[in-house]
């Protein structure tokens, strides 16, 4: 029971409640891995639990083997037994020994995104269709938010609003897209992420029987970061738990920042109403930030108005004010972080590791990048071009799944004339349209190539299909390592890489080795995920790794550069937040409604929340934007934050900031004071909307936009958002004819006159 002992009260409390619908709010720091890690042990040590009756499930499979660890640590090797993994991990296992019951083999292949986008790209080409209209980013993210929400493409094609919405966007041809994509799916043996929720739920769904018997396996289900499932997460979990209750999620509200992913803050927020005698344990003692960083977290969230409530605190130490860098533009801002992280290195002899860039989006790392290679300053780029994502590696792993799936029409198309051997495109779009006048599949098609194509060409496919067949009896006979060796060595791929010369070409032959390493690591590595060492087994736990799964640890000596999206769950001593901007922070695109800004807020303040000892704030006073450079006003998130945990850097920031010096000893000084009065004033000075929305403009009865042409200086104008207000400048920049507006309410306002409705009063 030592384990019992390192756990606070409510900490304690989340392992030993084990019975009974639970929800356990975890704030930042709180701690809630090891809640959850000593809950599964209490209940296999304590309460003789099965292993194989618990299901726990994660976003991550680094999260998972993380605490299967930990689990081992105290109970030994029976934690091997769990079911534990990422939804779509455990969900592809139910498949796979399910698959039957909804036409697909056993050995269904797993399409990525980017396999998903090439197949639509073909679709989009094979039905004529705009390819600037139909983007296969926007058709893919199209479908993805169907499945979802559990629309079948039959429910799409048939929902009058689906079809109008569609139609007012000028893509009336979606319906039959989804449709189209779903059924070439199919017929390839192969899901895509989304398909592998979408069709468990079908299972449950159609198959009592099946669904019944999980039920009664899973004694005790657990949710991981619940405040990032979607509908269909939520619903399989709830249909696991039905029988006997034992469900308990943990999450926090104020984090739950993937809503353009398909999460469901909803999920958490109403969690009650499905398990009216939920006990609810609130995790909020945190551990890792100062008591500053905790503070100005809380003072940021708290002006979210749906959220759970709770008050997040720490015994750390008070830690540092959060500085507040100013910079007159992006480029500046890269020099004064670069210069701030190579001062804090060398004076308190720190490790790169332990600093941490976050920005709202990847554009934004240029800037910083170029600063910290001049000061020589080694850094990664999180999000960048995945290892897996790499030509090369694709090109191996499209011959081991064709290998493994003659159905996966995806595969072939990359590796059918890889390397070359006579089968080009046009042969390639014959041999499509002969499976789908004959109703057939492509492999049936090559392997009766004669009866399709010319005889030149036939004797180039029959070659192929020879070869695809001798690697299908390496592959059953050999396990992943050595078959995939074979299949390298024996397709003619590391003969061709080997003998490109270029520095490019030896990255790559060295990148295909890497992977042949990885598969051997796989094979010679055993645990409870890993009892078959073949192919199949392989190209399964490849296809669902996440970003965080793959980082190497040579990249660990690195200042790490990311998106606030991608520092989810991480922590580190130094965090700078940069781009702190209207429109930029939070974006332009999530202020039409008060649940996209409070999604913003909650990203803020996951950002601020990976601090543990020091935090940097700073945004620019000009950025090049789409190619014109824009002035920039302050993030109203800075507004929120209390002054009284806050300062200006002046040794970091150009030019003569408010003074804003903060506390000493306990106490702040005037400055502080002064600058807090600044902040209230500030949004009527300031082009900034009111933080509370208090105050807002009803247009006027029959209101309708003047011909701004004849908009003269000091003429009086109402616009439909800001209200009234007196024209103080025009200005004309090229064919931009500009106006600044003095708002009664909401201050001076720059408008582009071309697209502002303003209504002028004589």
């Amino acid at each position: 029971m030592d384990y019992l002992e390192c756990l606070n009260k409510a900490q304690k409390e989340g392992v030993i409640h084990t019975e009974g619908p639970c929800m356990i709010i975890a704030g930042a720091g709180s701690g809630k891995t090891r809640v959850l890690t000593y809950r599964i042990a209490h209940l296999i040590k304590t309460q003789q639990v099965d292993p194989f009756n618990i299901l726990a499930l994660t976003f991550t499979n680094k999260a998972a083997q993380e605490m299967r660890k930990r689990i081992e640590q105290v109970v030994g090797t029976e934690a091997r037994n769990l079911w534990m993994g990422t939804f779509h991990s455990v969900f592809a296992r139910i498949l796979r020994s399910e698959a039957s019951k909804l036409g697909y083999p056993s050995n269904f292949t797993i399409y990525d995104t980017d396999d998903s986008k090439t197949l639509i790209k073909a679709l989009v080409k094979e039905k004529g269709l705009d390819d600037k209209i139909y983007k296969p980013n926007v058709v893919l993210n199209r479908i993805s938010a169907a499945k979802n929400r559990l629309i079948s493409w039959r429910n799409y094609i048939q929902n009058p609003v689906f079809q109008a919405d569609d139609a007012s966007q000028m893509k009336p041809e979606m319906g039959n897209l989804y449709r189209t994509y779903a059924q070439r799916c199919y017929k390839a043996d192969a899901m895509d992420f989304d398909d592998l929720l979408f069709n468990t739920n079908l299972l449950f769904k159609d198959f009592p029987d099946v669904l019944n018997k999980y039920q009664h396996r899973f004694h005790y289900v657990m949710v991981d970061e619940f405040q990032d499932t979607n509908l269909s997460q939520y619903l399989i979990t709830k249909k696991l738990a039905a029988v006997n209750q034992n469900i308990a999620v943990v999450g926090d509200d104020a984090q739950s920042i993937y809503a353009f992913r398909g999460a469901d803050i909803q999920n958490i927020l109403n969690f009650e109403k499905d398990y009216p005698d939920l006990r609810v344990i609130k995790l909020e003692q945190n551990y890792r930030s100062t008591g500053n960083i905790v503070n100005t977290a809380n003072s940021v969230i708290n002006h979210n108005k749906a959220q759970l409530h709770k008050n997040v605190w720490t015994q750390n130490e008070e830690g540092e004010l959060v500085h507040l860098i100013k910079a007159t533009s992006d480029n500046e801002e890269g020099k004064l972080v670069a210069s701030s992280i190579f001062e804090e290195r060398a004076n308190k002899q720190l490790k790169n590791s332990d600093f941490a860039v976050l920005y709202r989006t990847n554009s934004q790392s240029r800037a910083i990048e170029e600063a910290l290679r001049r000061v020589n300053i080694g850094y990664k780029v999180i999000g960048g071009l995945s290892f897996y994502q790499r030509k090369e590696i694709k090109d191996l792993m499209g011959y081991l799944r064709f290998v493994v799936n003659q159905n996966d029409e995806q595969a072939l198309r990359r590796i059918i004339n890889l390397p070359k051997r006579g089968i080009g495109a046009g042969t390639f779009e014959k041999l499509m349209v002969a499976a789908y006048d004959h109703d057939i599949s492509l492999w049936e098609v090559l392997v009766n190539a004669k009866s399709f194509v010319t005889s030149r060409a036939a004797n180039a496919i029959h070659d192929f299909v020879t070869l695809i067949r001798s690697f299908k009896i390496v592959t059953e006979q050999k396990d992943a390592f050595e078959a995939a060796s074979h299949i390298a060595k024996n397709s003619g791929l590391l003969k061709m890489l080997y003998e490109d010369k270029t520095i490019e070409g030896l990255n790559r032959y060295e990148n295909v080795q890497e992977l042949l390493n990885a598969i051997k690591e796989f094979v010679d590595t055993t645990s409870e995920n890993r009892r078959e060492k073949n192919l199949g087994a392989f190209l399964q736990e490849i296809a669902l790794l996440t970003d965080a799964d793959t980082e190497k640890d040579s990249e660990l000596e690195k200042v790490t550069l990311m998106t606030i999206h991608s520092a989810k769950g991480l922590e580190f001593n130094n965090v700078y937040i940069v781009g702190l901007e209207e429109d930029l922070f939070p974006s332009q695109m999530m202020l039409s409604s008060r649940a996209d800004l409070e999604e913003e807020r909650r990203l803020f303040y996951v950002a601020i929340t990976r601090a543990q000892k020091k935090l940097f704030l700073s945004y620019a006073l000009t950025r090049y934007r789409y190619g014109r450079l824009k002035n920039c006003e302050p993030s109203r998130f800075i507004e929120e934050i209390d002054p009284v945990f806050i300062k200006v850097d002046r040794k970091w920031s150009s030019g003569k900031p408010a003074s804003m010096t903060g506390r000493a000893g306990g106490t702040h000084n005037t400055s502080g004071v002064s600058y807090a009065k600044n902040l209230v004033s500030g949004i009527q000075k300031r082009n900034l909307k009111p933080i509370n929305g208090s105050i807002q403009h009803k247009p006027s009865e029959n209101f309708s936009p003047s011909d701004t042409s004849k908009l003269e200086q000091g003429m009086k104008v109402e616009h439909p958002k800001f209200g009234y207000g007196k024209v103080v400048m025009l200005d004309q920049e090229g064919a931009q004819r500009k106006a600044r507006v003095e708002f009664e309410n909401f201050g001076e306002k720059t408008l582009l006159l071309s697209f502002a409705k303003l209504k002028i009063h004589q």
